[in-house]
């Protein structure tokens, strides 16, 4: 009994420093993000770009006043960058809140709320500061072009397809 009763306390004692440490991978992913930014911000002109593989792949430096892959960049609306700001801050506090919530012991649900919650926060801290998100890496093949995005998109993209991957897998498991 009083083995079970120590691990149990362990346990509980365990929790809070386990989800620290997803916090922390967080707060890296939004070090990253913003370190990336501002160097390209440094060394390449808004609106310029640096071949990286000649048809392929280049690095640009464009501000992108919409959301996910350009979408309502064009509104005119005055209240587009509060409403943006505000859908943000929303999805920052839920997703902040699964990742408080969530088991410790589901560290790969973690870690992807984690690198979502990284990626969100950077994104909402350059919308905050400029209005518009900073991007960065474009992707094109020939005619076919990816719209330019950035490392907190790609730790978003990145947590997506981890939970997915984790919601299929549990779906899967419960079949059978």
């Amino acid at each position: 009994m009083a083995g079970s009763s120590n691990a149990a306390s362990n346990a509980a004692v365990a929790a809070p420093a386990v989800r620290l440490l997803f916090f922390l991978l967080s707060g890296g992913v939004f070090l990253a993000d913003w370190l990336t930014k501002t160097l390209i911000e440094a060394v390449l002109p808004l609106h310029e770009s640096l071949p990286v593989i000649p048809g392929f792949f280049q690095i640009v430096h464009v501000r992108n006043q919409g959301i996910a892959f350009g979408l309502f960049s064009d509104s005119p609306s005055p209240t587009k960058t509060f409403i943006l700001v505000l859908l943000s801050a929303a999805a920052l506090a839920g997703v902040g809140y699964l990742l408080w919530t969530t088991h410790p012991a589901g560290g790969k649900q973690s870690a992807a709320l984690s690198l979502i919650l990284g990626g969100a926060l950077g994104n909402l801290f350059d919308r905050v500061r400029y209005g518009a998100v900073v991007d960065f890496l474009d992707v094109f093949a020939g005619p076919y072009h990816w719209p330019a995005f950035n490392l907190a998109d790609s730790a978003i993209v990145a947590g997506g397809g981890l939970l997915l991957l984790h919601v299929l897998r549990h779906q899967r498991r419960d079949a059978h």
